[in-house]
């Protein structure tokens, strides 16, 4: 049934009654006397690239005192495939001093987000992101959001530069064509003089794609090669995995439905991976991303938002009738993208046989094929700050200001340096050993392939530590797995301070997702899973809930020594525990309600 005909949530009125993401946004950020928006302008934000949050480690103290929450503002940029110039990056550090808290964080999405920006700068952040030709429009909010793809400068083949161009492409495709960003974060509000900028709108303000309501949540795409799914393809909404003969990239399987977010007490909700759809060749792929996401539109949920994304679609129509009513929209599909009737084939073809097969995290020296090099350069959990004996940003400060011009951030919160000629590389080391950066030859495979959400003190949803904790439990399995013999086992570890996924941790070889948090000790609870891997197209399962944080590395020596013992040979230790079962590795273990 259209969604037209459904009951609607809270959320979906505000959206069909903001007058295209306009609602009151801009009279609320002239208000000066207060630090925040209102609940209804916080929905609409998130379509510009920006979430309120308060500080939660502030809340009680500032309770006692009579005061309200520490209001600001995370705001995220939108950088398909996470191309950046140097002066983009030396401007977002600016940006992070003079105007947030500091750091910027590095995203699973190839993105990077400022935390702590106050209401009353908020304005002069994005307006300033704009003015670097980047920008936080659909960053966040119910549409496509940064559209992902390996990000390596690998340039012997041209696949990788294939990809970057389809990305390029694909999100400017699926931009919202509301002028509403422009005319709140690009026009000077004294001058009114609309400054020339990336994406301008275009005259007409009809969108096709998405409608008056946009979609019922977020919509996630992401494009891959068999060889290396370093984008976690199976995660998103929408993957698009390169088919290749030889150095000739000749199509996609398209996937649907992939997402990792869930509510634990509701049993309709699951993460889930997506499901491989049709193969399609490139001049066919805008025409079938648009078809794909014209039916979320009218048949995703808008009266349950634990029920909206897509892969809750394909759940309730299953992937047959899901695969058909795409090509029923395929006309309509073809004739926004302004191609002839009838050029997609109908019915689509059935996938391709190629899967994935590998992953790399691109870390560490490697030559671009065109006579220059990238330094794959590990961050912990992407947070770029001064700490201690580690001055990364400083670091990064020096790199980019004298003898590196480019980069591109990943989707395991890391960043390569690109385009390095070969006798700078000595200087660049040198620079990195001096500000006390780890290069990945420095650090534990264990660290080398885990990243945490942000958690606390920021998001509103965390019920655990996540960001915060993550080193010191490295710290702790390093010691199991030294003391094992298994330091130089490759396989995910990745943390979440609530059950909805921000870090993937629903394919990770080892997944912590926060549960609870005890009222005493302050300890957070986790719920461990294992089982998924590396290649991102295997599910894990729940192995222990409710474990203390200080307890993970104990609770998991037991299977790492099982799994010295037992493996087979070549085998990682995510697919061992797929293979064994969580059942054979522990009693049988339900997710306390």
């Amino acid at each position: 049934m259209p969604t037209e005909e459904r009951k609607k949530s809270k959320v979906e009125l505000i959206k069909e009654a903001s007058d295209g993401l306009r609602g009151s946004i801009a009279d609320e950020l002239a208000d000066r006397s207060t630090d925040h928006v209102q609940d209804a302008t916080t929905k609409l934000l998130k379509f510009h690239g920006t979430y309120q949050q308060d500080d939660r480690d502030l809340r009680k103290s500032r309770r006692k005192e009579g005061l309200g929450k520490a209001y600001s503002f995370m705001v995220r940029n939108r950088i398909p495939g996470g191309k950046m110039t140097a002066a983009q990056f030396l401007g977002e550090l600016d940006i992070a001093d003079e105007l947030g808290n500091g750091t910027i964080r590095i995203t699973t999405r190839q993105s990077i987000q400022l935390h702590g920006v106050v209401k009353n700068n908020l304005w002069d952040v994005i307006h300033r992101i704009n003015a670097m030709k980047l920008s936080t429009q659909s960053a966040c909010g119910d549409v496509t959001r940064n559209v992902c793809c390996c990000p390596a400068p690998l340039r012997h083949n041209g696949l990788r530069d294939q990809l970057q161009q389809l990305a390029d492409a694909i999100a400017d495709h699926v931009r919202p064509k509301t002028g509403a960003y422009h005319e709140i974060w690009i026009k000077d509000p004294e001058t009114g003089r609309r400054e020339q900028v990336v994406g301008a709108p275009d005259d007409s303000e009809h969108d096709p794609i998405y409608g008056d309501a946009y979609l019922p949540r977020k919509f996630k795409i992401a494009l891959a090669l068999c060889s290396d799914n370093c984008i976690d393809v199976y995660d998103n909404d929408l993957g698009l995995l390169g088919v290749t003969e030889g150095d000739t990239l000749i199509g996609f399987n398209v996937l649907v439905g992939g997402g990792m977010g869930t509510t634990p007490s509701k049993k309709q909700c699951f993460p889930a991976l997506a499901k491989r759809m049709a193969f399609v060749q490139i001049e066919h792929l805008r025409a079938v991303i648009t078809a794909v996401i014209m039916v979320q539109r009218d048949f995703g949920n808008r009266a349950d938002r634990s029920q909206a994304r897509l892969k809750y679609t394909i759940a309730n129509m299953g992937l047959p009738a899901f695969k058909a009513k795409v090509e029923q929209y395929l006309d309509q599909a073809e004739s926004i993208c302004g191609i002839p009737a009838g050029t997609v084939p109908r019915p689509l073809p059935d996938p391709h046989p190629d899967d994935v097969t590998g992953h790399d995290d691109h870390l560490g020296w490697h030559e671009q094929g065109d006579g220059k090099w990238f330094l794959g350069l590990p961050i912990e959990s992407g947070r770029v700050k001064d700490e201690g004996d580690l001055q990364l940003k400083t670091a990064l400060r020096e790199l980019f200001r004298h003898h590196v011009s480019n980069c591109r951030l990943t989707a395991q919160q890391n960043i390569l340096l690109c385009d390095i000629a070969p006798q700078q590389r000595s200087t660049i080391e040198n620079i990195l050993a001096d500000h006390g950066v780890v290069t990945v030859d420095q650090i534990s495979n264990a660290r080398r392939f885990s990243f945490a959400c942000p958690a606390l003190p920021t998001c509103g949803l965390a019920v655990t530590e996540s960001e915060r904790v993550l080193p010191s439990v490295i710290d702790d399995l390093e010691a199991e797995l030294n003391e094992l013999g298994l330091s130089a086992e490759q396989f995910s570890i990745r943390m979440t301070g609530c059950p909805n996924g921000c870090a993937r941790p629903y394919n990770a070889d080892v997944g912590l997702v926060g549960r609870s948090m005890d009222g005493k000790t302050g300890e957070g609870r986790y719920t461990v899973f294992l089982g998924g891997n590396l290649r991102g197209n295997q599910m894990a399962a729940i192995y222990k809930d409710q474990v203390p944080r200080s307890e993970i590395a104990a609770t998991l020596r037991p299977v790492f020594l099982q799994f010295k013992q037992e493996r087979n040979a070549g085998e990682s230790f995510g697919d061992f525990c797929d293979r064994i079962g969580v059942e054979a590795l522990s009693r049988p273990c339900e997710v306390a309600e």
